[in-house]
């Protein structure tokens, strides 16, 4: 897969904006969790689209763990608050 390479920037607030293209490809919307990882060797911030599709290719990963039921409860606690 060739790397592609768009600019952004940061707002005053620290907040990224993250160009619609990349939006549209990933199934970003309003609401859309990011999970951040953090390449320290690299100096690379990593941000990847908690959608319905990245929980089911997780399908199996941590089997035992009972990570979906946790998500549903944390969504379900944040929709009460």
């Amino acid at each position: 897969m060739a790397d592609i390479k768009l600019e952004t920037y940061a707002t005053t607030k620290g907040q990224v904006v993250i160009p619609s293209s990349v939006r549209r490809k990933f199934g970003i919307t309003e609401g859309t969790r990011i999970q951040i990882e953090l390449d320290e060797a690299h100096q690379r911030i990593i941000l990847i689209p908690i959608t319905r599709g990245y929980i089911h290719s997780l399908r199996g990963k941590y089997k035992g763990r009972h990570l979906l039921a946790a998500l549903a409860a944390e969504k379900a606690y944040e929709k009460e608050h």
